[in-house]
């Protein structure tokens, strides 16, 4: 079994190969990774992927979700925090299990058994391709919006972004129709297509095809101007520039 580690902090990570070789000698450590950008480098470079992930939540860069919603890793996942806020998102990215430190050797001996025998039931023939079906990412397609007293759809094609104003989040469409959804950011990042949908912010997540014109503002940062006619400006926050970049070339 190959495993890759991504985690920042030392201890947690010489904690995890002893637990790992004491649970099988045979398990081969393929790479040991501490941020979210290695991580998305190290997936775009790889020949070989490992069978199975130990990921970190919180790393030194940012939250390790920001690396699946950059490349498309299709691979199982046991995710390691010292908080329990993050369980519901975890399980959203091939979760098979959470672990809460200080992790126990129990406990990752409890979580492999889960793996191997996850990996030899999925490897039945009778399953598998039910299986490899089920595992394959679907988005959302469209949104239920009121108008008024009338409830109707909106496609998710015709959306150029989605906004927070506090509390409240809005659609808003590439004809300039606005409307409420009862949505928080943080939940359309993981209904909309990563290769479509791009969060530059803590209040815009925006449509490649809406995007009209990119330049370089002050601080490192980018400017965005859409189709959409809008008050504020969109700034992409400096730490995601080169996430925002890559995405423009179709990387994610």
């Amino acid at each position: 079994m190959k495993v890759l580690i991504i985690e920042d902090e030392q201890p947690a990570i010489d904690k995890l190969v002893r637990y790992l070789e004491k649970y099988d000698a045979e398990i081969e450590v393929v790479e040991k990774l501490r941020s979210v950008q290695s991580a998305i480098d190290w997936f775009r470079q790889a020949d070989q992927l490992p069978d199975l992930l130990f990921v970190d939540i919180q790393l030194s860069d940012g939250i390790s979700f920001e690396i699946f919603s950059q490349v498309n890793v299709q691979l199982p996942i046991i995710f390691t925090t010292a908080f329990d806020e993050f369980a519901l998102d975890a399980f959203r990215h091939h979760s098979i299990d959470y672990l809460l430190k200080p992790i126990t050797f129990t406990d990752l001996s409890r979580s492999l058994r889960k793996f191997v025998d996850m990996k030899q039931w999925t490897n039945s023939p009778n399953v598998s391709g039910a299986i490899k079906e089920l595992a394959r990412p679907t988005y959302k397609d469209r949104f239920m919006v009121r108008h008024g007293q009338h409830i109707q759809t909106v496609p998710t094609g015709e959306v150029d972004l989605f906004f927070a104003d506090g509390r409240t989040v809005y659609l808003l469409t590439s004809d300039n129709r606005k409307y409420i959804i009862d949505y928080r950011l943080e939940d359309l990042e993981q209904l909309l297509d990563p290769k479509d949908f791009f969060r530059v912010n803590r209040t815009y997540l925006v449509n490649i095809d809406a995007v009209r014109d990119v330049t370089v503002f002050t601080n490192s940062r980018l400017k965005i101007q859409t189709c959409a006619n809008l008050e504020k400006e969109i700034i992409v926050s400096r730490e995601k520039v080169a996430y925002f970049k890559n995405w423009l070339e179709g990387n994610s």
